[in-house]
């Protein structure tokens, strides 16, 4: 098994897939680890640390090329090995690709994986460790960039491979669902969907939403679009605009820090495409759709008119389809006509779970 694991600078890769190498092993799976930017430096002792990308382009394609040579013969010695690299590279020379496709045949992946993280992290990262000047913008393009080559890589190389966009994960890193995509294909590959902007701040609403995700999680791959959640900045940002005020405090890796006002109102219809797109491509790698809709104080359905677009796109792209419906009130025909099956009741759907995909959890909704 050879993975080809790429993602911007700021995700912090290297320890994700360290995590991750770990978790393995404790599961009796030894994992070797490239990466591929340590061993650029390491082969050029000569170029300063964070000082890579200001080399001439030929030397930097030729270090490369030394790079993944050295990882396609040290692939043959290993079970199972992880190469941890870029897909595209931007700085003073542009953008360019950071691979190329001859070597990437030669290593044949069985895999690819981009991973992506939240705005508030990834710009957060950079200004502590890497010290790239970059704008919100740069980091919505960027990300785009990277997940955009990734997929190039992939049809270039091997179209019979699959390949997964997977966040880094925000209350927890999504170590466990990467392990899963790589040695536990049996297992199905779920989409959770649920309303997020809709219910924002009804605590009792967020505390059901958040059982049925960790329930899904004990035993599906999950796809969990609550797992880049940047949605609400825009709103933020307008709140301070209407107050006057210059910049407002987030929360990102623990830590309170501030973004500026202007400049996240100004990625607003960035952050609403890439989510729109986001959450149909993580559909479209899933094997089935789960929908929970819970009952809001007065009785009606927390159902967002992106949860019902959601449902529609997994519909037509004939995934299962399948809704966890709380509400007293009956679903309407845009629901019951797109649901393969709908549960009246989170019990119902484990029983059902169970039976059909050998579902054997019993913490759901304890």
């Amino acid at each position: 098994m050879i993975i080809v694991v790429t993602g911007m600078v700021g995700i912090d890769k290297k320890q994700y897939l360290a995590d991750v190498c770990d978790y393995a092993r404790q599961r009796g799976r030894e994992m070797l680890l490239c990466n591929v930017g340590d061993l650029m430096y390491a082969e050029a002792p000569d170029i300063t640390p964070g000082r890579i990308l200001d080399i001439s382009l030929q030397r930097l394609h030729s270090l490369r090329r030394s790079v993944i040579k050295d990882i396609i013969a040290k692939a043959k010695e290993y079970e199972h090995v992880i190469v941890n690299t870029h897909a595209t590279f931007r700085w003073r020379h542009g953008l360019f690709p950071a691979f190329d496709f001859f070597q990437m045949r030669q290593l044949n992946p069985d895999m690819f994986i981009s991973m992506i993280d939240g705005v508030e992290p990834l710009h957060l990262r950079l200004m502590q460790k890497h010290h790239i000047q970059h704008s919100l913008k740069d980091l919505i393009v960027w990300r785009e960039e990277e997940v955009l080559a990734t997929q190039m890589m992939q049809q270039g190389t091997n179209e019979n491979a699959p390949c997964y966009i997977l966040s880094r994960g925000v209350e927890e890193p999504t170590v466990e669902a990467f392990y899963r995509l790589a040695f536990q294909s049996q297992r199905k590959k779920v989409y959770l969907s649920f309303p997020m902007t809709h219910v924002a701040g009804m605590d009792d609403v967020l505390e059901t939403i958040a059982a049925f995700r960790d329930s899904m999680k004990q035993q599906f791959t999950c796809f969990d679009p609550a797992d880049l959640e940047e949605a609400y900045l825009p709103y933020y940002a307008e709140q301070a605009r209407s107050e006057s005020k210059p910049s407002f405090e987030v929360t990102a890796l623990g830590q309170r820090f501030s973004l500026d006002t202007e400049e996240v109102r100004q990625i607003e219809p960035d952050i609403n495409s890439q989510i729109y797109a986001r959450d149909f491509a993580l559909i479209d790698q899933a094997d089935m759709i789960i929908s929970f809709i819970p009952e809001l104080a007065d009785g009606m359905p927390a159902l967002s008119s992106g949860v019902e677009r959601e449902l529609q796109h997994a519909h037509e792209a004939a995934k299962q389809v399948y809704v966890i419906w709380m509400p007293k009130k009956e679903p309407s025909v845009f629901v019951t006509q797109t649901a393969n099956k709908i549960f009246r009741s989170p019990q119902k759907a484990a029983a059902y779970f169970e039976k059909q995909y050998e579902y054997k959890s019993d913490r759901l909704f304890e």
